[in-house]
């Protein structure tokens, strides 16, 4: 099995921004979520970076009109119980031989994560033609990207890490970013302040950024 391309592609059309989140309590989870989906963005990568991870996928399964990831995916276990908690795609920060394997009879796509054209090039022999960037402003930035246009044509890209309301704009411009993925929709003053409210207005401006 190759990349389900369409289904990713599907995904992306939804929304210029994935917010990249790390939930403690599906409570938390799910307001947040809500706020995010009100406000025009709703895939969310539930990253697999706190025990309660898993939990939060699933009761952010229940919000209407939400479709939940799995991000900070490492190795064929964590794939797995990614899926079995109700992840509809899954990405990971970088594509080890073990972790494509497990990826070829998962049950939801993946987006790999790359830092190099050497790896794009690899993933592209595995029949990959959709991947994360990672982290986006330490491996490069945008220039690195558009670099990539050309001897790449066939790869689109989600730049991830360090990405901002003010720099997604030059990644969303370019012909090989279907767009972007970033955690300042979700501020962690206003987690801890429970302004949901302010979290909608952030997702609200995120979703009206323009593609190129």
């Amino acid at each position: 099995m190759t990349q389900d391309i369409a289904t990713l592609d599907a995904i992306v059309a939804r929304a210029p921004v994935i917010p990249v989140l790390v939930f403690e309590d599906p409570e938390s989870a799910v307001a947040i979520g809500r706020a995010l989906v009100a406000g025009g963005l709703p895939a969310l990568e539930i990253t697999l970076r706190t025990p309660a991870a898993l939990d939060c996928i699933r009761a952010c399964r229940t919000i209407e009109g939400a479709v939940v990831g799995a991000g900070t995916v490492l190795d064929a276990g964590q794939m797995e119980a990614a899926v079995s908690a109700g992840a509809n795609f899954l990405v990971s920060p970088g594509a080890s031989p073990r972790l494509m394997d497990a990826a070829a009879s998962a049950r939801a796509p993946l987006l790999p994560g790359v830092a190099t054209a050497g790896e794009a090039m690899t993933l592209m022999e595995r029949g990959y033609r959709r991947m994360k960037f990672f982290p986006a402003e330490p491996a490069g930035g945008a220039e690195y990207l558009k670099a990539l246009a050309s001897p790449l044509p066939q790869v689109k890209f989600c730049p991830t890490g360090g990405v901002t309301l003010e720099k997604a704009p030059k990644y969303l411009a370019l012909p090989n970013v279907m767009c972007v993925g970033g955690s300042w929709v979700v501020p962690a003053d206003a987690v801890k302040a429970r302004d949901w409210g302010r979290i909608e207005t952030l997702a609200r401006e995120a979703a009206a950024l323009a593609r190129g």
